[in-house]
């Protein structure tokens, strides 16, 4: 059961680090004069109005940056049989060596798994008058 979690967690693991290393995304950023009016992520930036004022007038106080961040582009697909033959060796060794140690245990019967103790009277060490001190 374990070694099941752990596996679709891995596998989930690996599967989002090669989803958010190959994503290209853009960061917008608008200010007017030195105040920053609006950040946007995958969409364009809003404008401020001062600027549809600024184009008649033809003087400019707003300022837009684009940031884009590049994901990864090419991604290399490799096989086993690319390997050079001693780093195939290494590899089937390793695994052959390190799988039995993650093989499960037996289960161990129980045999008084499901016996209860008799029901207790009285007590025998105060009938007894025994006490440890």
């Amino acid at each position: 059961m374990i070694k099941l979690i752990l596996y679709k967690s891995f596998s989930m693991l690996l599967a989002l680090l090669v989803l958010f290393s190959t994503v290209s995304f853009t960061v917008e950023k608008h200010y007017c004069g030195d105040i920053l009016v609006d950040v946007s992520v995958f969409t364009d930036a809003e404008k401020c109005p001062m600027e549809h004022l600024e184009i008649l007038q033809k003087k400019t106080c707003c300022k837009h940056e684009i940031d884009v961040v590049l994901g990864q582009n090419e991604l290399k697909f490799s096989s086993f049989e690319d390997l050079v033959f001693s780093q195939q060796f290494f590899f089937t060794t390793f695994t052959y060596t390190f799988g039995d140690f993650f093989k499960s245990l037996p289960k161990k019967i129980i045999p008084h798994k499901d016996y209860s103790p008799p029901n207790l009277i009285a007590d025998i060490q105060v009938l007894d008058q025994v006490f440890i001190i």
